[in-house]
């Protein structure tokens, strides 16, 4: 029997720790050159939706009630302030994000 622990065999064992920890450690997100396009077609979505729910609902209203375009007119403004903050958030997220990739 050997005093010390055998240094080859620890070496080994080394080697196979250091081999898993580098194989378990994500690979680092990369940005897409689309990722601003995409933003920008995320914002228009939601302002199109919100402008479509408004008018979906404003003619739905109308029909229901038969009044003269009074609650399309409304909802479809309202669709729009909706759809508008909605790509602020957006907005603001993707500011967020922006910050806190270029602060680390």
């Amino acid at each position: 029997m050997s005093d010390g622990p055998d240094p080859d065999r620890l070496n080994a064992l080394e080697a196979k720790l250091n081999a898993k920890k580098k194989a378990m450690t994500p690979e680092p997100a990369e940005e897409h050159h689309l990722s601003q396009a995409q933003a920008g077609w995320r914002m228009v979505t939601e302002l199109v939706v919100g402008l479509l729910l408004g008018f979906g609902f404003g003619y739905g209203l109308d029909s229901f009630f038969g009044t003269i375009p009074i609650f399309l007119v409304l909802f479809t403004m309202l669709g729009f302030a909706g759809g508008v903050r909605a790509m602020m958030r957006s907005a603001e997220e993707i500011t967020k994000k922006n910050a806190e990739t270029h602060d680390s």
